[in-house]
């Protein structure tokens, strides 16, 4: 055996309440004002929402609306008044106290971002990884892909039956590649392992939960090469049943689930999150980038994996490196030092380019918002404008 894991938890949990409440504001202020300049974060506590950080925007929005923008996000994700669950068992909107820091970003970064000849700079120095591999439909890796089947399945089943699960969930996927060989060139063999942890109202036996998930696992659409029930290690809330969940048994905060923003694990990350950032934060577009020109690599042909790493210096708008690391699977004739010259000349990676090639100055309903991206993760999603595979030719080309 060779074994990799991979976890993903689901919007209600309170690490992602903090990203999407922070994301939440970062579309209100953006779809007023795209030259809006957003760094902010969000602390989630018992009760308490905490709002601070700094922002520059045209868009006027009053403390009752920041606020309004944490509950109705709340709301959203499933915290929307269930007694099915009491108020010490889970979090209620009417109990949340929002409390709002928030300045404005100093002018020494601004000066650097906004640049006379109209380009823009880095928002801040720092590295970024995308990365690509052929395991799945969508190129992404094969765990958390499946973690992620998972937790959707079982977190749309909670919005729907509030009667009998909360929407604080959280999915593992350990897939077996037999061997080391197979885990290097994207071979898995079976899924090994799966777990989940679902919380129930209080009436709900044990054994009840566990048929439920059972049965909703069944059903996700895991690929039946890979996955075998009697096959499977599986469990379900392993420590038993699980009622009490929120932000008022577990703290959250932006910025605490990287890995399952991004690649489960299978690739380096970069040096800071992207909830809660404006798109010339480059930790943001940044990591936008460099997935898009990782799943070209791979889905031309070039490889069966590939790493790229994107660097930038503030107020400075090219980047500083840009490497691709295909582990070796690089097709004949090609290699990694060709690579990453050709995507350093063909693609001028700027903040300003990112932003137009991806709209990233216009989140809407139509396209896409950063509050759903902070909720379904920040890479993966077939829609997003930066899964796009819009220059294969251009890739093929060089076979």
């Amino acid at each position: 055996m060779y074994l990799f894991t991979s976890e993903v938890v689901s919007p209600g949990h309170p690490d992602k309440c903090a990203d999407i409440i922070a994301d939440s504001v970062v579309d209100k202020l953006i779809i007023g004002d795209p030259k809006s300049r957003v760094a902010s974060e969000v602390f989630v506590a018992g009760k308490h929402v905490v709002i601070g950080g700094e922002v520059t925007s045209g868009t006027n929005v009053t403390t009752e609306e920041y606020k309004k923008i944490a509950i109705d996000a709340l709301a959203k994700i499933g915290y929307n008044g269930n007694d099915s669950f009491t108020k010490e068992e889970c979090l209620h909107p009417e109990d949340v106290e929002v409390q709002v820091l928030l300045n404005r970003q100093s002018p020494d970064i601004n000066q650097g971002v906004d640049q006379e000849d109209g380009e823009t700079g880095a928002g801040d120095q720092g590295i970024m990884f995308g990365y690509a591999d052929c395991e799945t439909e969508h190129y992404m890796p094969s765990a958390i892909t499946y973690a992620r089947m998972l937790m959707e399945k079982v977190y749309d089943y909670a919005l729907k039956n509030p009667h009998e699960l909360g929407v604080d969930i959280k999915t593992q996927v350990t897939m077996d590649y037999g061997n080391k060989e197979n885990f290097e060139t994207s071979k898995p063999q079976s899924i090994h392992t799966i777990v989940v942890s679902a919380p129930c109202v209080a009436r709900m036996s044990i054994e009840e939960v566990r048929a439920l998930v059972q049965k909703l696992i069944n059903e996700t659409g895991l690929p039946t090469e890979l996955y075998n029930q009697n096959d499977c290690i599986i469990h379900i809330n392993p420590t038993g049943k699980y009622v009490s969940h929120s932000s008022l048994h577990d703290s959250g905060l932006t910025g605490r689930k990287l890995i399952v923003d991004s690649f489960g694990g299978y690739s380096p990350i970069g040096g800071g999150a992207q909830s809660s950032k404006d798109y010339t934060k480059v930790d943001r577009s940044g990591l936008y980038a460099g997935r898009w020109i990782a799943k070209h690599i791979v889905a031309a042909g070039l490889a069966t994996k590939a790493v790229v790493q994107i660097s930038y210096a503030i107020g400075v708008a090219r980047p500083t490196s840009v490497a691709v690391d295909t582990y070796g699977t690089v097709i004949n004739g090609l290699d990694d030092d060709k690579l990453s010259e050709f995507v350093s000349k063909e693609f001028s990676l700027t903040p300003n380019w990112i932003t137009n090639k991806f709209g990233l100055d216009k989140p809407s309903s139509d396209t896409f918002l950063y509050a759903d991206v902070a909720a379904r993760g920040q890479v993966g999603q077939p829609e997003y404008p930066w899964e796009k595979l819009d220059e294969l030719t251009k890739f093929k080309a060089l076979k």
